[in-house]
């Protein structure tokens, strides 16, 4: 019985309900629950302070024979009793020489070891009560997993009648698990409430089950929402909570969103400026929590955080004076037409999605990886949609010197490999735990796994010795017309299949990879778009809608599932061209909120009430202090032996401009610049340090930059007007003009300064300003 107001549904109708059955000779009220007594209709009502509801029940095959089945109900006790966890008897090598599939996956297998080994032993169906099944997790023998059931319980009889029946096994015609329902799937909540969740099992024969009591539940907010193992859900605090329900390798997904304290007045977001939709999203998720939005940032923040956002350069001095001087109502989409269109902006997308294609000398040779990262560098260039980039990518053929794509298939050289990379890479999903058996967190299968890597099975390569250790790095990539991926656990191929898509025929001769990017790139596919969509909001915003960026399984939801799924639309509508979706951010109030949070709206750091601060990142922060030191970066390429210094690379200043990760850098090491030795956003570090605080305050970066002959430091000691030292210096490192009193203070210092210290004044000056929170920090 749940409260509902319009279409939306409230709290659990708990306090003072009462059910009622027309008719207990069809169905009887026993505890709350409806049981069915004898084939027939009934009409339960239910009765809550002064409400009254009613649903017309329908009870059929009440004389049909029952039995428990292995597949759905012997399978569900072991699983939510944990006895096929991988803490138990479902790790690899089992515990105590028995062993199970890791969360049932293989049914077949699971009734061989629990009905043909330890001699009869664990089943004995002449005496049930005798089962090892039965007496070792009720404690009557000792285990070491404690005591799972008790005498009596609901699950020791299903084991028990079971086993009594004869243990009949999995049969092929048995009703299969299709779908998982919970409900309320989305509820308006209050803390301190609580909220029954009840689960609906739809089988391949059309019969629903009741599941509840068999599901496994994990809250994924603990700090709004906990629950407990019969899915009773505890309101803990405001926010958006949602709960994992898992019910026989289903998943599915319950949410309630509970409102903040504040007394927000309606008008406050009615008055909100709105851009374009993702304003009228983002400030619909607000009101629902009763979060107010933070004001609009000034013109110096603005300009700053589209600069790094966008390009991952600072604006110049001369730059920021001209914005902030200029007066114009469009500046600042103008601002955002023009860095789009800036040189700086095709460096700085080259590097991103060369961090995802993992273009790095530790898996690439010299010639081959210069290749890949011109193909990437000319493709963003030219604004390329993504969906014709991740083809050209999935579908390369030919030399890795010519084709530079064709490294993909360098850099990834069996099925399995390949198959992972595309999922993680271009559509956010992490599928490798399916490699050996079910994916615990997801709906994939080792059925599908294998079936989707088996679309790669005949991507054949020449050349390069098949290690990318050694050689020139020249291969030839080209698809073989036969040859298939076995799966280990069943001795035969699967059908070459996409996720959820439709299964090729083994005897055809094209190219499996035409049909991967056909599926993968087709606007219906619920994940290709919403990956890279995320992925771009995460790099304006610091955080994904979903977070990880990297992480979009059904059992990690989007903070705003509906601006996730609007952005996605609206990047479909705009043929997959990323300019126009970085456009939309940039002109968003979202995006122009301030750093700054107001009383209602400080504990916020998912629903972008106001924009967070976040470090920039290792490459942007080192070519930001070069570039306001006025002294560019001397790179040089790493070796395996650390203590041997690589070759020098003279023609590229800028750590945005290296094609290659593989560089000797401490400090882009200090700063978690990734190795791009895996496809995930992990690899790149934000966590701050003491090993970076160190070397900001007294490593070589900073301090031997400063010292340079001819750095910004040196000319400033030749400016006679300490007050235009100061400006220029703010203008270069924080887009905006000192304040008075800022000004006032560092004026003092400097004209304190006898003649001799006024260098060491001045690069203590400067250094104080770029290891600060406010350069270091994007904000």
């Amino acid at each position: 019985m749940q409260w509902k107001s319009g279409e939306d549904f409230h709290r659990q109708a708990a306090r003072g309900l009462d059910l009622q059955s027309s008719d207990e000779s069809v169905v009887r009220i026993e505890d709350g629950v409806a049981l069915p007594v004898a084939n027939g209709k009934a009409t339960i009502t239910a009765i809550a302070e002064g409400e009254t509801a009613s649903a017309e029940v329908t009870v059929s095959g009440m004389e049909r024979p029952f039995q428990w089945s292995f597949r759905n109900h012997v399978e569900s006790v072991l699983s939510k009793q944990g006895c096929n966890a991988g803490s138990c008897h479902g790790a690899r090598a089992g515990q105590k020489g028995f062993r199970l599939t890791l969360f049932g996956f293989d049914v077949d297998a699971d009734y061989t070891y629990l009905t043909r080994q330890a001699v009869g032993r664990r089943i004995v169906p002449t005496d049930p009560g005798r089962s090892l099944i039965l007496t070792k997790p009720t404690g009557l023998l000792p285990h070491k997993g404690g005591v799972r059931l008790e005498p009596g319980s609901l699950e020791y009889r299903v084991l028990a009648e079971w086993i009594a029946s004869g243990v009949p096994g999995p049969k092929d015609n048995d009703p299969q698990i299709v779908r998982l329902e919970v409900l309320p799937k989305y509820s308006r909540q209050r803390p301190k409430a609580t909220q029954q969740l009840v689960v609906l099992a739809h089988f391949s024969d059309g019969h629903v089950e009741d599941a509840t009591r068999w599901s496994k539940y994990t809250s994924v907010n603990s700090t709004v929402a906990s629950v407990d193992d019969r899915g009773l859900a505890m309101i803990t605090g405001p926010g958006e909570a949602a709960v994992k329900v898992w019910y026989l390798n289903q998943n599915a997904m319950a949410f309630m969103t509970v409102p903040y304290d504040a007394a927000v007045a309606p008008e406050v977001f009615a008055a909100a400026s709105r851009r374009n939709f993702i304003d009228e999203e983002s400030l619909a998720k607000l009101q629902a929590l009763r979060v107010p939005p933070s004001g609009r940032c000034d013109d110096a923040t603005f300009l700053r955080r589209a600069y790094l956002d966008t390009i991952g350069t600072l604006p110049t001095a001369d730059e920021a004076r001209i914005f902030l001087a200029d007066r114009a109502a469009d500046k600042r989409d103008r601002l955002a037409d023009a860095l789009l269109s800036r040189p700086e902006f095709v460096d700085y997308w080259t590097y991103k999605w060369a961090d995802v294609l993992l273009i790095s000398g530790q898996r690439l040779r010299p010639k081959a990886l210069e290749a890949y990262y011109q193909w990437v560098h000319k493709n963003v260039a030219e604004n390329k949609r993504w969906d014709q980039f991740v083809r050209e990518i999935v579908t390369a053929t030919g030399s890795t010197y010519e084709n530079g794509a064709a490294n993909f298939y360098a850099l990834h050289q069996d099925p399995e490999d390949m198959a992972e990379t595309v999922a993680q890479g271009f559509m956010g999903l992490s599928i490798n735990c399916a490699k050996c058996h079910n994916h615990p967190l997801e709906k994939w299968t080792n059925d599908q796994y294998y079936a989707f890597a088996n679309l790669f099975s005949r991507v054949r390569a020449k050349g390069w010795g098949g290690d990318y250790r050694s050689g020139d790095g020249l291969r030839i990539v080209y698809s073989d017309t036969q040859g298939e991926l076995i799966q280990p656990s069943r001795g035969a191929p699967q059908p070459p299949c996409p996720l959820d898509g439709q299964p090729l025929a083994f005897e055809s001769p094209e190219d499996r990879r035409l049909a991967v990017a056909d599926w993968l790139t087709n606007p219906k596919n619920p994940y290709f778009t919403r990956a890279i969509v995320n992925r771009v909001w995460a790099n304006f915003f610091g955080t994904g809608l979903v977070e990880a960026v990297d992480d979009l399984r059904l059992t990690n939801p989007a903070s705003n599932e509906e601006l996730l799924a609007a952005a996605a639309r609206f990047l479909v509508e705009r043929k997959y061209d990323l300019k126009e979706l970085m456009r939309a951010i940039l002109q968003s109030e979202t995006y122009q909120r301030a750093s700054e949070t107001v009383a209602e709206n400080k504990a916020d750091e998912r629903f972008y009430s106001h924009y967070y601060p976040r470090r920039l990142k290792a490459e942007v922060l080192l070519d930001a202090i070069a570039q306001v030191t006025n002294v560019p970066t001397d790179f040089r390429a790493a070796t395996p032996d650390s203590r041997k210094p690589g070759a020098a690379i003279p023609a590229i200043k800028r750590a945005l401009k290296l094609p290659d990760s593989y560089v000797d850098s401490y400090f882009l090491e200090a700063f978690g610049k990734p190795d791009r030795l895996i496809t995930c956003e992990c690899e790149r570090s934000s966590e701050p340090s003491m090993t970076q605080v160190l070397h900001l305050y007294n490593g070589e970066t900073v301090n031997k930059k400063l010292a340079a002959k001819g750095s910004a430091a040196e000319r400033a000691t030749a400016e006679s007007d300490d007050g235009k030292i100061v400006e220029e210096l703010y203008l270069a490192a924080l887009s905006r003009l000192p304040t008075a009193e800022e000004r006032e203070s560092l004026v003092a210092e400097l004209t304190a300064a006898r003649s001799e210290d006024r260098r060491a004044v001045i690069e203590d000056l400067y250094w104080s300003v770029l290891t600060s929170r406010e350069f270091l920090f994007n904000h």
